[in-house]
């Protein structure tokens, strides 16, 4: 491990899965420090709002030393030069991510030339999941528990309940 390196997951984690938090696993290994970037999300339409989303996050995290979570609002360019970040970790589960997420670094290099994008793979079992296909799936009555973390299964169902007796 890096001394004193410090690392930013950026996302929206609406809700986290369990292979966010593997990659959480994995850049803890990494780097000193790392820091779970929950996006305000203004440009996409959230299940969940900020702070359900920062709570579901920071448990999630719990187990990992040097891992905190935090929230952003806007460029995530500012929020990892306010860090002191050096690095900024990116999930890739399958071939369709990387051109966005290659392009993605790009920029972000353009923007930040002294930080390194990392991409890290979660495990086998978990390159499928996404948090899109989540919470499509727990809308549609489905099961989601061997996608999510027990705590964040429990937020589902209640807000999938919620929402299902909310007039239209």
């Amino acid at each position: 491990m890096a001394n004193d390196l410090i690392a930013v997951y950026p996302g929206t984690f609406d809700p986290i899965t369990l292979g966010h938090e593997d990659v959480v696993r994995r850049a803890a290994q990494l780097f000193s420090h790392v820091i779970v970037a929950v996006a305000a999300g203004h440009h996409k339409k959230a299940m969940f709002s900020l702070e359900e989303r920062l709570d579901m996050a920071r448990e999630a995290v719990k187990p990992y030393a040097g891992v905190q979570v935090a929230s952003f609002d806007g460029l995530m360019r500012d929020f990892v030069v306010s860090c002191g970040a050096k690095a900024m970790v990116r999930g890739l589960r399958a071939v369709t991510d990387f051109d966005y997420e290659f392009q993605l670094a790009g920029m972000n290099r353009s923007l930040m030339p002294d930080v390194e994008t990392v991409f890290l793979t979660p495990g086998d079992k978990y390159q499928f999941i996404s948090s899109t296909f989540v919470r499509e799936i727990a809308t549609l009555g489905g099961e989601v528990d061997k996608f999510v973390s027990p705590a964040v299964n429990q937020r589902l169902l209640e807000k999938v309940s919620r929402l299902a007796r909310r007039p239209p």
